[in-house]
């Protein structure tokens, strides 16, 4: 087959073009011709068919931002590359991936008039929420923009506490609006049951849902299995991932000073500065930096378990399937999609947010015995690429 994997960036900028980039991979190592369309940005990888890109685009600047507010809508430049791409390439399958903003759904409307069949992955909830994340500015979990009305990124200045911002979101959204979306898409595919509930509930047919769930790339398996499984963990706990509110930070900090445990904290964010001022002090709580593979893979061979305390609806985080095929245990919060990833022979779960119930669970985490060697061998079985492969097949060609 023919497939045009389109992704507004093509580089590891997070988890979604992980995937995007992996499933490029996956598709060209089971002898598919693939390519790539992405808007033209510097720190995409160098492959081979990057030439037909739509050109980049910056929201900074009065002149830039004119042409970035009408890239959102589908209009100029962007629409003739992605005439050209298909004309060019004239794939059997367009796979969306993270598209708004910068690229649009313009390719997808485009693929759809010309009979080509078009799925897209959903990394994030834009399709509902103009902010991407349920999140007000202030933190709270909002979902004022379910039920078909959009104002309330307007009403709450949503995007960056600007209002220029959220009225070009409530502009964007306004014009890829539920209905036109459900038309120009054969099959939306929510990497959770529970993004896919949403999907459901805010119109969009169960018959154009399937979930599937996120894989683990080889090159990130083969690190992880450099480190043997062990029985036991060296005592510690640990984060891995972006430092910022929506991740619950201040609570998983709060709650390892409260229970005084041992904490190694790797990656960075917007919040480092602050929780380093307020938690640098505690022995016991190392920042580490961001690591590279290897050290995370050693970081996680060490650890009792790794945390994830998000406080947001977090969809399919690679962060946990990494853990669990590192056969590491998982605390995790109950929000999203967590909760179907974490089974209670690989993981704790507890309310998201809740300082003491997370304190509760590191003081009482050594009276729970989970098999780390049954945790890594199901988990390699569960989120393999082989699986994701035939799961993907049926969705291209509608073969369920």
């Amino acid at each position: 087959m023919k497939i045009l994997i389109v992704s507004k960036f093509f580089y590891n900028r997070g988890g979604a073009e992980v995937v995007a980039i992996g499933t490029r991979s996956l598709l060209q190592d089971n002898g598919h011709e693939v390519r790539v369309f992405a808007m033209d940005y510097p720190k995409n990888l160098a492959i081979e068919d990057r030439q037909g890109y739509a050109s980049q685009v910056s929201f900074n600047g009065k002149g830039s931002k004119i042409k970035a507010a009408l890239r959102t809508l589908g209009r100029g430049d962007v629409k003739q590359a992605a005439i050209k791409v298909l004309d060019d390439f004239n794939p059997d399958v367009v796979h969306l991936h993270n598209v708004h903003s910068y690229l649009s759904p313009v390719i997808a409307e485009l693929a759809h008039e010309r009979g080509i069949r078009v799925v897209w992955t959903l990394h994030d909830y834009k399709l509902v929420c103009p902010a991407y994340t349920f999140r007000r500015p202030q933190g709270e979990i909002c979902r004022d923009c379910l039920g078909g009305g959009k104002s309330g990124v307007l009403r709450h200045l949503c995007m960056k506490s600007k209002l220029s911002a959220s009225l070009l979101a409530y502009l964007e959204a306004r014009a890829w609006n539920r209905e036109r979306l459900n038309r120009i898409t054969d099959v939306f595919i929510p990497p959770s049951h529970f993004m896919g509930d949403i999907m459901v509930a805010e119109g969009i047919p169960q018959d154009k849902i399937r979930v599937l769930c996120n894989f683990i790339d080889p090159p990130k398996l083969e690190v992880l299995e450099k480190e043997p499984v062990r029985e036991h963990g060296d005592g510690y706990f640990c984060y891995i991932g972006r430092l910022s509110v929506e991740k619950g930070v201040p609570t998983l900090l709060e709650a390892a000073k409260r229970a005084g445990v041992c904490l190694k904290v790797a990656g960075n964010g917007p919040l480092l500065d602050e929780m380093k001022e307020r938690y640098g002090d505690v022995k016991k709580i190392d920042f580490l930096g961001k690591l590279n593979a290897n050290e995370v893979a050693h970081l996680l061979n060490g650890a009792d378990a790794s945390v994830i305390t998000s406080e947001w609806y977090e969809n399919n985080p690679l962060s946990v399937i990494e853990s669990l095929c590192a056969g590491v245990p998982v605390i995790g919060a109950r929000i999203g999609g967590i909760p179907e990833l974490i089974e209670s022979t690989s993981g704790l779960l507890y309310p998201s947010g809740n300082v003491e119930a997370l304190t509760d669970i590191f003081r009482t985490f050594c009276s729970h015995t989970f098999n780390r060697a049954d945790i890594a061998r199901e988990s390699r079985v569960r989120f393999c690429r082989e699986t994701h492969y035939e799961k993907l097949m049926k969705i291209y060609k509608n073969d369920f």
